[in-house]
């Protein structure tokens, strides 16, 4: 929610502060840059100190930080809205471990279904909840309270909105979540199957650059994770920028279009275990991407300086957002989870979680200054190539990925 509440107004919101897409870039991207900070860090420690105190230091972070972001208006400077940012990505760097969470109790052969579901929440945040931003930016477009250094219109109203969110979350921890208990089972010499040791045996092996095919895999689901999380922050970034200056839309409008595929892409999530009977985590994958390139493909070729029809729009918008994304990333997750197994999940899902922090803090300046000096049609290409590239070596890679996520 931290994300998405604030889509349709953040570049409004810059625009009123004097940045330009190249300085959205950098406000999207420093959420990001939060999130890398502390990713990993957090990863360990819900394993040295639990769950409940990680992800209760973590909340307390962004709520400090949704009230810096509710005062960047009154500072004025971009600077200030960045370092807001920072800190609610800070905040939001627990990915890895309600992904841990997750991972450490259910059964791998179901671990896709859950992680689809978890997704589901936080996809839901991400893609749904433009539609709460959308409405503030309707009914405060002209619309302002002031007290002192209060101030509530459609620039600090999604801030005020999140800051309510987590004190309810942060009350309803306290009362209902019930950290898990890890016992230490004392540790029985019974032998691996011939199955595992054979797994065992091929994920040691040492490739030609030096590093075993387990690290090797590890490496490739985190490059996997940069790629469709870096080519969905390019939208993220640009997504209101592209729809007023191409299709004329407002940016309530494009906000509302981006929240319903949202809503979509939370079905497509919530099926998930239904696809998984009849597909497997690579043929997810691969399709999620093909469908991602294909909905960008549809906005590579606009006409400059006239309104294009808004279907290409909410084909793009649509085919990402709804089908691509969701299926493909979430297959990801899973396919990272299983291969990693029954090892410690926090700490390398932190990774996994600061990979696509890093990838949405490469993106989306990438894709100001792609935009600003080649033009969007240049952003459009350079991100079709990187998601068919990441198609095709996964497909190359295929059988060595599902042989060592069983």
């Amino acid at each position: 929610m931290a994300r998405g509440v604030f889509f349709p107004s953040m570049w409004p919101l810059v625009e009123e502060l004097g940045g330009s897409t190249v300085s959205l870039g950098y406000s999207v991207a420093s959420f990001s840059f939060g999130r890398i900070l502390v990713s990993p860090l957090f990863g360990g420690w819900s394993v040295t100190y639990g769950y409940s105190k990680t992800l209760l230091f973590s909340c307390s972070i962004l709520w400090i930080g949704t009230l810096l972001y509710a005062q960047a208006q009154n500072v004025g400077s971009v600077s200030f809205l960045i370092f807001a940012q920072i800190i609610m990505g800070i905040g939001s760097g627990t990915l890895g471990v309600t992904r841990a969470f997750v991972a450490e109790v259910t059964a791998q052969r179901s671990r896709t279904t859950y992680m689809a579901w978890i997704t589901a929440v936080q996809y839901a945040g991400f893609t749904v909840t433009p539609f709460i931003g959308a409405l503030f930016n309707k009914v405060l477009q002209d619309t302002e309270f002031k007290v002192g250094l209060f101030r509530f219109n459609m620039y600090t109203a999604p801030a005020y909105f999140m800051n309510i969110v987590i004190t309810i979350t942060i009350v309803m921890m306290r009362l209902f979540f019930k950290d898990r208990v890890r016992v230490q089972a004392p540790k029985k010499n019974t032998k691996k199957s011939n199955k595992r040791i054979s797994i065992d045996d091929a994920a040691n092996q040492i490739t030609f650059v030096g590093m075993t095919v387990y690290d090797c895999c590890i490496l490739g689901c985190m490059l996997l994770n940069v790629s469709t999380k870096g080519s969905i922050s390019s939208f993220e970034t640009l997504g209101v920028s592209i729809a007023e200056s191409h299709f004329d839309m407002s940016s309530s409008r494009a906000g509302i279009i981006v929240a319903s595929c949202g809503t979509v892409g939370v079905m497509s999530l919530l099926s998930m275990g239904r696809l998984s009977r009849f597909l497997s985590d690579i043929q997810m994958i691969c399709g999620g991407m093909f469908i991602m390139s294909c909905g960008v493909l549809s906005l590579a070729f606009l006409e400059q300086d006239r309104v294009n029809p808004s279907w290409k729009f909410c084909t793009a918008i649509f085919l990402i957002y709804a089908i691509g994304y969701p299926i493909g990333h979430t297959a990801v997750i899973g396919l990272f989870s299983k291969i990693v197994g029954r090892r410690p999940q926090g700490t390398l899902l932190g990774w996994f979680a600061s990979a696509g922090s890093l990838a949405r803090l490469c993106f989306p300046i990438m894709s100001g200054y792609v935009a600003s000096y080649f033009g969007i049609s240049a952003l459009f290409y350079l991100l079709i190539g990187v998601l068919s590239i990441s198609t095709l070596i996964t497909l190359y890679n295929r059988q060595t990925l599902l042989y060592l996520s069983q």
